[in-house]
């Protein structure tokens, strides 16, 4: 399936976002579109992915808890961080420079059988690149995103984390993959609402700094390849 590929560099959170409910409402405009005539096998709708930096910020999930924000005003200030409530599912995250933050606009009749085969496939693209790098990746049950080591207790660690709004079968939002980042940040939340689990990157995991631009490469054939995508950059 064709999809638009669009490497928006830094941008800010709520730029981003904002985008994103353009494509998605342009999507679903067609899809309305579309029913009203007669089938036609070349009435495709537009599908997008999109990869972003963000500056520092931190994002509430619409079933997130503001007691996962450890941080008062005064320190999101002295750390140049924004704090932004969200309409994504999951709860609170940190975004940032050296994250590969990703953005799948989809109509997902295309791409998967539902929400929960869609998040799953989101995680094997991760999986996938991992296995690229030699890192064995996981799911981890009752949680969303990819993990390492989760069956050992005070060492399960995330390494992206995943959450999406789905409207009228189109997706947004998406993932969030530690490639570079500083992971200093997420000790001034709950990471996902989690007590009791680290969060790493794929620096922290190699003990050196990787090339990004590689790693987008790496990561956009793997999710090619897991959604059937014929990707075209725009």
């Amino acid at each position: 399936m064709k999809t638009t590929f669009r490497d928006l560099g830094s941008m800010p959170y709520q730029q981003a976002w904002d985008y994103q409910e353009k494509l998605l409402n342009e999507i679903i405009t067609q899809k309305l579109e579309f029913q009203k005539q007669p089938f036609n096998s070349e009435h495709l709708t537009n599908n997008y992915l999109l990869f972003v930096e963000h500056p520092h910020v931190f994002t509430l999930g619409k079933s997130g808890s503001e007691d996962n924000m450890l941080a008062n005003f005064i320190q999101l200030q002295a750390k140049n961080a924004e704090f932004i409530h969200t309409n994504r599912g999951g709860d609170i995250t940190y975004h940032g420079p050296g994250q590969i933050v990703g953005y799948p606009i989809l109509n997902l009749d295309y791409f998967s059988k539902g929400v929960r085969d869609y998040i799953d496939k989101l995680e094997e693209a991760i999986i996938l690149c991992l296995q690229h790098y030699g890192i064995e990746g996981h799911r981890l049950d009752g949680a969303t995103g990819v993990w390492l080591d989760p069956d050992i207790p005070g060492k399960t660690r995330k390494i992206c984390a995943m959450g999406v709004r789905v409207s009228r079968g189109v997706s947004m939002h998406g993932f969030a993959f530690n490639v570079n980042t500083d992971l200093s940040y997420f000790s001034l939340i709950n990471p996902c609402g989690f007590t009791d689990k680290k969060v790493t990157s794929l620096q922290a995991e190699l003990g050196q700094e990787m090339d990004l631009a590689e790693v987008k490469k790496v990561l956009k054939g793997k999710i090619a390849r897991v959604f059937n995508m014929e990707l075209n950059n725009s």
